[in-house]
């Protein structure tokens, strides 16, 4: 069963990665939370979602195909849905 809500903030961290690559330290800024209901950096990272690698010394955290590909899929279905609002992965 997923969460709404968790599944409706993977795809917001998605997007926000979709723009460009960011380095570890700004998405642990924006996105960690000490909420357990509400995991969303962990669970795009167990979904492999979201990918780090290390680049000029630094830990660059990126969208990963899939989750470009399951952003890709969420914005195809929405546009063909008018009024939809329901975001689920």
């Amino acid at each position: 069963m997923t969460d709404p809500v968790l599944d409706a903030l993977i795809l917001d961290l998605l997007a926000w990665l979709a723009i460009r690559d960011r380095n570890y330290d700004e998405v642990m800024d924006a996105w960690r939370t000490s909420c357990p209901k509400l995991p969303v950096w962990e669970e795009a990272d167990d979904r492999g979602l979201i990918e780090r690698v290390e680049a000029s010394g630094r830990s660059i955290v990126r969208i990963s195909s899939s989750g470009r590909a399951l952003l890709r899929r969420r914005r195809s279905s929405q546009s063909d849905r008018p009024g939809a609002t329901a975001r689920s992965i």
